[in-house]
Formats: C-alpha cells, sequence, structure tokens
C-alpha cells in the first residue's frame, strides 16, 4: 500500500472533520473543534507546519559514503527511528466512527511496535478511553506511552496505576491540556500544574515521566527541577491557545537551556516529513512526535496504513542524512540546517 492510497481510503473513512489532505497543514479543518482543528483563529496549528518549511537543508555529499543508522536509544530502549506515533483521545469524537479508541490503540501500537517505534496513547473525561488505552498497552507488553492529562491527583493517582498494571514503559502528561475547556470546569479543579505539584507527580510515576506542552525556557527549566525525564517542546496542535510561536521557533533556545542535563527533548507539531524531523533533530531534539498523519493513516489503511506512513518518514529522513552527511542521529548537527 502507497501512502497515496492511504490518504485516498482515509477520505473514504475518516469523518466528516478531517479532509485527509495531501499536506496537513492545519489551514483546511482551522479553527474546528471537534475534529482535528485548532483553537481560535487556528493560527497557531498553521504556523506549526509553517515554521518547518522555512528552515532548509544544507546539502553536504563530499562525505564519505556510509551506511545509515536512524537508531534512537531511549530509556533503556532503542528504537528504529526517532520519532513516535502522538497522542489521540476521543476517537469517535474527532474522527469518525470507524474506530473507538480500543481498537483504534489497538491497531496503532502494534503497528508501531513492528516497525521499531512506539506510540503514545491518549486520554479523555470518558473513563474508558484511559481504560481502553491501558487494555491495548497490555496487548503489546507496555511498549507504548499513556498520555494522561493533568486532572486532580486522584484522578491522576488512579489512572497511572491503571496504566502502570499494563506494564508502560514511561509515562506522559499534556500539561498544555490545561487549556482545554472541559479540564478548566472540572470538580476538584484540574488543569495547571506548581513544580511542587509536579514533582510529586513524577514520584507517582515510578517510571520515566514525560512532562508534554513546554514552550518556554522557563517552563523546561521548572520541568527539569520537577525531575521530569523528558519534555516535549508543544503547544498541543494549537489546540488549545491561538497566537502561540510554533514550536519550530523555540526548540533550538530550550534545547540549549537544557543542555548538559539528562532530560530528553522530543518536539512535536506541524512536522509531516523525515526532512522536518532531520531539522527538529539538528536543532537539538532527541526525537520527535507525530500526530494528526498517524491517524490519517490508519483511518486509510489500518495496520498497512500505518507502516506506509513510517516507513515514508523513515526513507526521508534516511534520503536526508545521506544528502548532508550524517551516518548516524549523533552525527545530524546545527550546521546542516539553515534559519533565516
Amino acid at each position: 500500500m502507497t501512502y497515496q492510497e492511504v490518504l485516498n481510503h482515509a477520505r473514504d473513512t475518516i469523518g466528516e472533520y478531517c479532509k485527509a489532505c495531501p499536506v496537513c497543514n492545519g489551514i483546511a479543518c482551522r479553527n474546528q473543534m471537534p475534529g482535528p482543528g485548532a483553537k481560535g483563529t487556528g493560527d497557531t496549528a498553521a504556523r506549526n507546519y509553517a515554521k518547518w518549511q522555512e528552515i532548509r537543508v544544507n546539502m553536504d555529499t563530499l562525505c564519505e559514503q556510509k551506511t545509515v543508522d536512524t537508531s534512537l536509544d531511549l530509556f533503556g530502549r532503542t528504537f528504529r527511528y526517532p520519532f513516535f506515533a502522538g497522542p489521540v483521545g476521543a476517537l469517535n469524537l474527532h474522527y469518525g466512527k470507524k474506530y473507538d479508541d480500543l481498537t483504534y490503540n489497538d491497531i496503532m501500537l502494534k503497528a508501531c511496535v513492528e516497525n521499531g517505534i512506539a506510540a503514545f496513547t491518549g486520554d479523555g473525561t470518558n473513563p474508558d478511553v484511559i481504560r481502553q488505552a491501558a487494555k491495548a498497552l497490555s496487548q503489546v507488553n507496555g511498549q507504548g506511552i499513556p498520555t494522561i492529562k493533568p486532572w486532580n491527583r486522584e484522578t491522576i493517582r488512579e489512572k497511572m496505576e491503571l496504566c502502570k498494571k499494563a506494564g508502560c514503559f514511561a509515562l506522559a502528561m499534556d500539561i498544555d491540556a490545561a487549556g482545554l475547556p472541559f479540564l478548566k470546569s472540572m470538580t476538584p479543579p484540574a488543569g495547571g500544574k506548581s513544580v511542587d505539584e509536579l514533582k510529586e507527580i513524577v514520584q507517582m510515576a515510578g517510571v520515566p515521566f514525560i512532562v508534554k506542552g513546554i514552550m518556554t525556557i522557563k517552563g523546561a527549566r521548572k520541568a527539569k527541577e520537577a525531575g521530569a525525564a523528558a519534555i516535549v517542546v508543544s503547544n498541543h496542535g494549537g489546540r488549545v491557545l491561538d497566537q502561540c510561536p510554533a514550536t519550530a521557533e523555540v526548540l533550538e533556545e530550550i534545547a540549549d537551556a537544557l543542555r548538559g542535563s539528562s532530560v530528553k527533548i522530543l518536539v512535536d507539531g506541524g512536522i509531516r516529513s523525515g526532512t522536518d524531523i532531520f531539522k527538529a533533530l539538528a536543532l537539538g531534539a532527541d526525537g520527535v512526535l507525530i500526530c494528526r498523519p498517524f491517524v490519517t493513516a490508519l483511518y486509510g489503511g489500518s495496520k498497512a496504513g500505518v507502516t506506509a506512513y513510517i516507513e515514508k518518514l523513515a526513507g526521508e529522513l534516511r534520503d536526508t542524512m545521506e544528502m548532508c552527511g550524517a551516518a548516524s542521529l549523533r552525527d545530524i548537527t546545527r550546521d546542516m540546517v539553515r534559519t533565516f
């Protein structure tokens, strides 16, 4: 199955909101929630994509020909590629009736494991979302990363225990989800966390903990202080606040601020190709998350669709590395990309 075939099939199955665009750039679905769109005018989602495209790669083929190694070591595990499927929850609401959270996670987790990467799973107001994610995780021996929203402490504890029983090797929290309306109206309170609160959550996790939703140097330093094993530079795909900078605009300064620490840096938001992945690594990321296109791939071809998308990204990454003289991820350096 080719990626173009995946897109063609997805347009017939994905529901009314996502358009399965040739390039998922946030334009066709802007200002549209539910669905894959963004909050407000959709400015942030579109900016995420556009800013990666402004970064250019510096070709250098006067290099020794070597076999390219795209593998990434993270949390004591080796992944075939430095990218992961991002978390998504409430599939029926946002993407149509073809899959629910259990069937989606079951297919996505298995497809990612079979292709040497991992998938993050999502969360939602319906308790079944995290329960079904945990059930799917248990089917792949915990080879995935559940992402829990910033609920109140007891809810977080309950959901963490469920995920840890499924054997997950790491846990994440999309702290930027504090901007979602349903969290703002929760009783007891849910949403933003202090450093002390986050430190307690990190200790509660008992496995490497990833804080997703960091967009400033200050936020990165707070996550480090709280004991996070990794951060995800992310603005929640533009879904929680309009007029934010793009993740590509803040990644380098955040990476510089954490240089020399043990905190791993991941990034998401508008990354759509293996070349974009290369750019992110050159700017200081250890790996990237991609969400919306993975959803489209699954709706367009189930497990085969996900595999086709992974192979597309991997091929583009390898090609860019070869053309820039990088034989491994460690060889990707800042001078291999140009920013304006």
